[in-house]
């Protein structure tokens, strides 16, 4: 297939898998990018044969030039690595697959190079969505979405331009504890909260599908895609996930998207809209699956989930308030400093103490982000 693609996160869940379907579609890759894992980035390099590889861990940057033995390859580091490979302009997608308030300036970057994306970087459009929005209708820049949920959403809504959404149903798996209280959740350890039961991701995501911040950060995603009011998002917690995601049209029409839990479905949709081909991955048996189920969302037990809808209804800097406080949480959480039901106490904390700003630049999103991890960390020296 004539078609060029980079792949920031190239070592994770969703870069690895867009590499298995870039290798099966025969889309070139440009260019590699890694968080700090040299080993697997070194194994695609020589597989792949990028021209540019980076890694973003700047002291692993020996590490890697010791294993990359092929002068031909330039490798770069940092942030500024980064942006300068989603910047590319002989790329026809980028797959922005890093995790974090990290994948922010990539995606400016590509933006401002003209360069298409398909994006799984959630936290692009939750901390600066109308700046991401705006400038991506200004350079013409199409943004693909990967996340299951919002891929979606967007294939419910092909063939329907001029038909007025009445609501969008976003579903959730509700993760490992749904159904606990808060009461039983007081113990949880890090290994109970990473083992989810639908789908296998990094260990930042999973938490937070545990404590259900990963559908927060969905539903103020899904706001900037699809330029929709909170009231027009429905969460529906589905066990089995397999509708990703419905649409209800204004005629009470409700479309779905259904498939097998597998982020490849998703991945290639992004890479090759809007054609539907083979892709890697099992066909879906209703009648194996046999029955679905569906309920409503606890938000008083995952207050990390209401905190992000308090957030994007409040507008400003919030949402990168919250998402900045829940980076700062997550990252004690699995380094053994904090327990469970603190992220969502610290994320709800920060949203209430921290004072609303309007966003008007890149400047604007970063000081709310350095504001919440400040907050945080003053927060959990005060409990030591």
């Amino acid at each position: 297939m004539d078609k060029t693609i980079s792949v920031l996160g190239s070592t994770g869940s969703i870069g690895t898998q867009s590499i298995e379907v870039a290798k099966k579609h025969g889309i070139k890759v440009k260019a590699l990018a890694a968080n700090s894992n040299v080993k697997l980035l070194a194994v695609q390099t020589k597989e792949l044969k990028p021209s540019v590889i980076c890694i973003y861990d700047k002291t692993k940057e020996e590490e890697l030039r010791s294993l990359i033995k092929d002068n031909s390859v330039t490798i770069l580091t940092g942030m500024d690595g980064l942006c300068e490979i989603a910047a590319l302009k002989d790329v026809d997608i980028l797959v922005n697959a890093v995790v974090g308030m990290v994948g922010l300036k990539p995606t400016i970057s590509a933006i401002e190079a003209g360069v298409d994306i398909a994006l799984a970087n959630k936290e692009t459009l939750v901390t600066g969505g109308k700046l991401v929005i705006n400038s991506a209708a200004g350079k013409g820049v199409n943004i693909y979405p990967i996340d299951s949920e919002h891929s979606a959403i967007f294939q419910c809504l092909q063939g329907n331009k001029g038909n007025k959404i009445k609501k969008i149903i976003l579903t959730a798996s509700g993760g490992p504890f749904f159904g606990k209280t808060k009461a039983e959740l007081c113990n949880v350890t890090v290994e109970e909260a990473l083992n989810h039961p639908n789908w296998s991701m990094g260990n930042k995501i999973t938490i937070d599908s545990a404590t259900l911040m990963n559908k927060g950060l969905e539903f103020i995603e899904a706001m900037w895609l699809f330029d929709l009011l909170p009231e027009q998002i429905e969460i529906v917690v589905h066990r089995e996930s397999i509708i990703h995601s419905a649409v209800e049209y204004q005629d009470n029409s409700v479309i779905a998207q259904m498939g097998v839990p597998d982020m490849k479905i998703p991945i290639q949709y992004s890479l090759l809209y809007p054609k539907r081909i083979e892709c890697p991955t099992k066909s879906l048996s209703l009648t194996d699956i046999g029955t679905l189920h569906f309920a409503k969302p606890d938000l008083k037990t995952f207050d990390c989930l209401d905190a992000c809808i308090k957030a994007i209804t409040a507008g400003g800097r919030m949402p990168a308030v919250v998402n900045g406080a829940n980076e700062a949480a997550v990252a004690s959480f699995l380094n053994g400093e904090i327990g469970f039901l603190k992220i969502g106490e610290l994320v709800k904390s920060a949203l209430e103490n921290i004072e609303n700003k309007s966003v008007e630049s890149l400047d604007d999103v970063l000081e709310a982000d350095k504001l919440a991890r400040s907050f945080v960390e003053e927060r959990i020296k005060g409990w030591e």
